[in-house]
């Protein structure tokens, strides 16, 4: 997963002080000033999301305006979750 959060220019991971992730660690990568693909780890796996927020401060410390999970348990050899990831990214 290491690679693809380089590759693909994700945050480092931080912790989610707005309840919106369940409180665990959330890395995020800025498709364009109010949209945001974000990762969230929930214990051994992660988890995809798209969202919307009014800037990128507020990611991690308020609600998003929007947030829509892409891929429960992301598993990169998996083609169906890449494609989800690439269908933003690419």
């Amino acid at each position: 997963m290491e690679n693809i959060f380089k590759y693909f220019n994700f945050s480092p991971f931080k912790k989610d002080q707005s309840n919106s992730f369940n409180n665990n660690e959330i890395s995020y990568t800025e498709l364009n000033s109010e949209h945001f693909l974000i990762f969230e780890k929930e214990q051994q796996h992660y988890n995809l999301y798209i969202s919307k927020f009014k800037n990128k401060v507020d990611i991690g410390n308020k609600p998003p305006k929007i947030l829509e999970l892409l891929v429960k348990k992301y598993d990169k050899s998996n083609p169906e979750h890449r494609i989800a990831l690439r269908r933003y990214l690419d």
